[in-house]
């Protein structure tokens, strides 16, 4: 194993990534690089904050887009990390044969694929909403095998599981898909072709069964993330994706479930459920005592909580289209305020204000919202580990609460990624 493994981290936001990984081992995983940057945005509160923890790296705030190749190609990553925006990942052919995106919307996924072709690192490890496996609507997986068939074409191969944090130990129900993609020609890969690929022979009724085995007992996902060792409901496929990866675009049919590998092109996948022997962390264990609490947090204002009454209630409501046809809107009812016993739902970037998707505590009688320093600790990260940032003029300030709770719904849960880190030494 290297002495060293460095690391390149892209949409760093607050640095989830890098806190995940030196939890895991600081001595191996040593983060070179990152990149953050908030379009549209004169203040640059995320990479700030990143900024204020890590001063001693190249940290680099601009639009990754114009990031150039030469740039790229002088970073001697091993390994590149980050959760990239959920987007339109269509492509199309030009007339003059290149691929190209449909829209404005896929450029990020795109700069991942072209950081991998100039610094060719050895491991990537990624992070997106779960939705992204069913996405788009009217043709499900389409945007996941695009992002397959562009790693297959550089030469890797991906392993993706989703996700749920309180599954496996953690405060907070958020599921996310992870991807462990490695190059081809790393170790790991060649003990991989050794024991799945070689002379097999299983012939095409058996071949969606071949890395069953893999996916159950031997992936990096499997070990750190005990499943139940049999798919759900027998839900299980193997697709061989097109070489041309417009052809993919234009017309994957595939399915694609929760857990999954793709190696030369082809992948296999299953539905599968956690093991369910890790008890999750109630909210109750992660809450401040009410005495600590700034009073700011707390509400007072009878037509908040009568909006909030609102908001997680049942809903029925007559809507017209754009194009002036009626519909019916509905929308089930949630319980009047969280449950202390059970672990945080989702946080949202709407976190901390009047909004559906917030946690309403209702403790010793009284209502309140979560402080900043509990949205924290849902995501694993050290209490205030997002109070201060550093300007440009080197200048430490306060952050607001309300970028404080921006920040904590974008974020990742930093104990998941610990464990894959801890996996991955395992490994290399």
């Amino acid at each position: 194993m290297s002495k060293q493994l460095k690391v390149l981290e892209l949409f760093a936001g607050v640095g989830g990534f890098r806190v995940g990984l030196e939890k895991s081992n600081p001595d191996l995983y040593i983060t070179k690089w990152s990149n953050q940057w908030e379009p549209s945005r004169k203040s640059q509160d995320a990479f700030e904050v990143y900024n204020f923890h890590y001063p001693n790296r190249l940290n680099i705030n601009k639009n990754i887009e114009t990031i150039t190749n030469e740039e790229f190609e002088s970073m001697d990553a091993d390994i590149i990390v980050g959760g990239f925006p959920c987007q339109d990942y269509s492509v199309a052919r030009s007339k003059k044969h290149e691929m190209g995106i449909e829209g404005k919307k896929g450029v990020l996924f795109w700069e991942i694929i072209r950081a991998t072709k100039h610094i060719r690192p050895q491991y990537l490890i990624l992070e997106n909403v779960d939705r992204l496996l069913k996405s788009p609507s009217k043709q499900r997986g389409r945007d996941f095998a695009i992002m397959l068939a562009s790693f297959n074409e550089l030469g890797y191969s991906v392993e993706w599981r989703v996700i749920n944090a309180a599954d496996y130990g953690r405060s907070q129900r958020r599921r996310r898909v992870f991807f462990f993609v490695y190059r081809n020609d790393t170790n790991f890969a060649k003990k991989i072709d050794e024991k799945f690929e070689g002379t097999s022979t299983l012939d095409i009724f058996t071949e969606e069964r071949r890395y069953d085995n893999y996916l159950f007992k031997d992936g990096l996902f499997a070990k750190q993330f005990p499943i139940l060792q049999q798919p759900v409901k027998n839900r299980e496929a193997f697709y061989e994706l097109p070489e041309d990866i417009v052809e993919v675009s234009d017309n994957f049919s595939g399915k694609v479930w929760n857990t999954g590998i793709m190696r030369y092109g082809r992948y296999y996948t299953i539905d599968t459920e956690p093991k369910g022997d890790e008890k999750p962390i109630p909210l109750k264990e992660i809450i401040q005592p009410n005495n600590e609490v700034p009073e700011k947090y707390f509400l007072k204002d009878t037509d908040k909580l009568k909006k909030f009454q609102y908001l997680r209630g049942p809903k029925r409501i007559e809507r017209t289209t754009s194009e002036g046809h009626t519909y019916i809107f509905s929308e089930g009812g949630m319980s009047p305020y969280d449950d202390l016993d059970l672990p945080g739902r989702t946080m949202l970037t709407s976190e901390g204000s009047v909004n559906r998707s917030t946690h309403l505590l209702n403790i010793d009688g009284k209502y309140r919202l979560l402080t900043p320093i509990e949205a924290e600790k849902l995501q694993d990260f050290q209490p205030d580990w997002t109070k201060y940032k550093k300007l440009s003029t080197g200048e430490i300030v306060e952050v607001s609460d309300r970028m404080r709770m921006f920040f904590m719904g974008n974020a990742l849960v930093t104990e998941i990624v610990k464990r894959i880190g801890d996996e991955l030494q395992n490994i290399i």
